[in-house]
């Protein structure tokens, strides 16, 4: 694909033997992307497997392919991505996620209407292995309007309700705040949405414009399996953001809580031991009607059990 001056956007897609779904990845981007829209696949593979099916995109993409096995994880390979980014706005791409028709149109409509934001959200469609759609996740936020900080953090501390392929965000906000912690292998990106929410007003768009795809080999199943581990890194994260609120932190920490008991209970079930539950829901009932109803809101937690109930009973997880 000609380039055609600075590109407007960067994607950047991190990769670790990512053949089996690159093609799909890159196929989606090139159904979309103009040649304003330069893509950074930064590839750790043993093998070229992966950067060899990409190699067939560069006359469709701007696409630039780095070979890094030095970087080990997908937080060091996507920091690495920005450093290197030509554009002012970026967004990142899993290698098993997918572009769905409009997204291009859409972002920079987004940034087109408000450059300055630090932080545009989006809601995203949950697919399967197949890429059948298996519900939505949206974010508890109202759409287009200008959002303050506070009022995010607070539903966001609740739970991370931001799939990883929907934002758009800008490159300085990024550099400014240190971009991902590599220490957290399972919550740096809520770390990261938390510590660009801090820097200024953000947007949520309501348009579904990428596939976030579940299946048994993302991180998000494998990971979540070591269940004191788990529960650590979201620990850490409420830990490091609850002394930016003032006004009902202590509210919004009972939720918060709750909600990382639900999720710990819900990654052991997963993984076979369902002994964990019961307890759970008793936090959820001690919260009382009002703070039951700002877990409900805020952890979108009907979104992302009930795309993972239909995989499950179609044997993808």
């Amino acid at each position: 694909m000609k380039s055609t001056g600075t590109p407007w956007l960067t994607v950047i897609i991190p990769s670790h033997c990512g053949e089996e779904w690159i093609d799909t990845s890159l196929g989606s981007l090139a159904g979309e992307a103009d040649g304003g829209v330069e893509v950074l696949l930064i590839d750790g593979s043993p093998t070229s497997a992966t950067r060899d099916i990409a190699r067939r995109y560069l006359d469709r993409l701007r696409l630039r392919l780095f070979e890094r096995c030095d970087l080990k994880s997908w937080q060091t390979k996507t920091n690495f991505g920005v450093q290197e980014a030509s554009s002012r706005h970026i967004c990142w791409l899993g290698v098993d996620d997918v572009w769905l028709p409009g997204r291009c149109l859409a972002v920079r409509s987004w940034i087109d209407a408000d450059a300055e934001i630090p932080l545009h959200l989006a809601p995203c469609a949950i697919i399967d292995d197949h890429g059948r759609r298996l519900g939505s996740w949206r974010c508890p936020l109202p759409a287009d309007v200008a959002l303050q900080s506070a009022a995010v953090t607070e539903r966001l501390l609740v739970q991370n309700f931001i799939a990883a392929p929907a934002p758009v965000f800008r490159r300085d906000a990024w550099l400014a705040c240190d971009g991902l912690d590599e220490n957290l292998w399972y919550t740096a990106d809520w770390d990261l949405w938390l510590k660009l929410v801090a820097r200024g007003p953000v947007r949520y768009h309501d348009q579904i414009t990428v596939g976030f795809r579940i299946h048994e080999k993302s991180l998000t199943v494998t990971g979540s399996r070591n269940r004191a581990d788990f529960t650590n890194q979201m620990d850490t994260v409420l830990r490091r953001h609850l002394s930016k609120l003032s006004d009902g932190s202590r509210r919004v920490e009972r939720a918060a809580r709750a909600s990382i008991a639900v999720n710990a209970a819900l990654a052991s079930a997963s993984a076979g031991d369902g002994g964990q539950l019961l307890g759970a829901a008793s936090r959820i009932l001690g919260l009382g009607p009002f703070g039951m109803y700002r877990y409900l809101r805020d952890s979108r937690i009907l979104d992302r059990i009930i795309p993972r109930l239909r995989a499950k009973l179609a044997g993808v997880l």
